[in-house]
């Protein structure tokens, strides 16, 4: 396993050799700076884990660089300083970057955070006990990758503040998983948490399930609806896939995040809000901004603290320990004792599982299932090998078939394969999920209950 990466920017020699002396910098492959770049601009490229920041006077405007940079999310930092008051640095302590340490510096308190820092990065992989599980757990999320840690850190910052937090990532990587997460370790976790899909939401009925509606509102309003404003009171609200909200409808969710007030549909008077506000989407943002698919005003609304999660073939190890961890979890259901072989463990290693945790987590079913105590490669059931399967029922189309008959196909057979799901429908045709509905309604297809 790669050493965790430790960057240093120190101008003072003392306090630079009284620093290398440490045993915990001397675990880290360390990074030193070039004192006369800026050291913002050598981090961005070094790409470490941890940095050690000596403060002065002409640091301001890297400083004030880090305020918005995912640098900020991304790596922890230890300051030191002189003691002078320094607003922006406090500013960033405060968004949770990390520590600062005043002179005169507690050499050992430096030493415990950077060991804490480097066991959290440090973690040894382990599979042999089919009854056990081998990952660190943050909340409902599970992971021992430097990717995961980083993640459970940035979590922790956003966690202690109001702000508004934006999850971007692909389908599988568990958007909803980290939104529930940022919620039970904040201090709104004796809240609700409420997640609704905005990709799902009937263009007719977008009013009512985001603001409620009282008795009478409209033709079928028989009592009085909550919507999830309401029942997020005090708690969290979470707009899964919120880049598939109508274009039109984005301004009244922007007009309450502006205002914190709403009405419900046939309501008079007006509610106040008090809930925080996590999105995400597995898009492209600034594709759906180009396009007019998402508003940039709205985007600005939600992000102001963006969170990337990250796909499982960038969570180094993290793909053999959560097959495990579903493996074992599975095996305490039933009472059984099954076990992956070397070999399916080097074939989940090696595949880059583009439908990520989700897709994992089938495959171990599938082949716990399929196993009598040992699971072999042949029982590990992929997307990959589904594609091929599918693409051999096609390749007998036959040659002169009308292209909206083909595309017909394509867009039903790719819908069932994912059970209904309109947003990752769309995403694998490459189309837009306005341009999925509209297509549907031409077919005049009605989803299986």
């Amino acid at each position: 396993m790669s050493l965790p990466k430790l960057f240093l920017h120190v101008q003072d020699p003392l306090l630079a050799s009284d620093l290398l002396a440490l045993k915990g910098v001397q675990q880290y492959e360390l990074n030193v700076s070039y004192q006369e770049e800026c050291w913002l601009q050598q981090l961005a490229i070094s790409q470490c884990d941890v940095a050690i920041i000596e403060v002065s006077s002409a640091d301001s405007d890297s400083l004030q660089g880090l305020v918005d940079h995912p640098l900020l999310s991304q790596t922890e930092f230890l300051f030191f300083s002189k003691g002078e008051p320094a607003p922006m640095l406090d500013q960033l302590i405060q968004k949770g970057a990390g520590f600062h340490y005043r002179a005169p510096f507690n050499v050992k308190s430096v030493e415990s955070s950077l060991n804490e820092v480097f066991n959290e990065l440090s973690v040894p992989q382990q599979y042999d006990n089919p009854q056990a599980s081998y990952l660190d757990q943050f909340g409902l999320l599970v992971g021992s990758s430097s990717a995961m840690h980083s993640l459970y850190r940035t979590i922790r910052k956003v966690a202690n503040t109001n702000t508004n937090a934006f999850i971007i990532g692909e389908s599988g990587t568990g958007k909803e998983l980290i939104a529930n997460t940022l919620h039970v370790v904040s201090h709104r976790a004796d809240g609700p948490f409420v997640a609704i899909n905005c990709g799902a939401l009937s263009p007719e009925l977008i009013d009512s399930e985001l603001f409620g509606h009282v008795k009478g509102a409209f033709t079928g309003a028989h009592k009085d609806h909550q919507g999830v404003f309401e029942q997020a009171e005090g708690g969290t609200l979470f707009l899964d896939e919120v880049t598939e909200m109508p274009f039109e409808y984005q301004v009244k969710l922007l007009r309450v995040l502006e205002s914190g007030e709403y009405k419900p549909v046939g309501a008079q008077q007006v509610k106040k809000t008090n809930v925080r506000i996590v999105a995400a989407t597995n898009r492209i943002l600034s594709d759906a901004i180009r396009d007019d698919v998402f508003r940039e005003d709205l985007y600005f609304r939600l992000a102001q603290f963006p969170i990337m999660s990250p796909p499982l073939r960038e969570r180094e190890g993290d793909a053999c320990g959560l097959a495990q961890h579903f493996l074992a979890y599975r095996n305490a259901q039933d009472g059984q004792q099954k076990q992956l072989s070397a070999s399916s463990l080097e074939k989940i290693s090696q595949y880059s599982w583009p439908g990520n945790v989700r897709e994992l987590k089938h495959a171990i079913e599938r082949a716990y299932i399929l196993a009598d105590q040992t699971i072999l490669p042949e029982h590990l059931i992929t997307n990959a090998l589904n594609d091929q399967a599918e693409n051999s029922k096609t390749s007998g189309i036959p040659i002169g078939m009308r292209l909206d008959d083909i595309e017909k196909i394509a867009i039903l057979k790719t819908l069932k394969n994912n059970d209904g799901n309109r947003t990752d429908t769309a995403n694998q045709l490459g189309i837009s999920i306005k341009t999925l509905y509209n297509k549907l309604d031409k077919y005049e297809y009605v989803q299986e209950l």
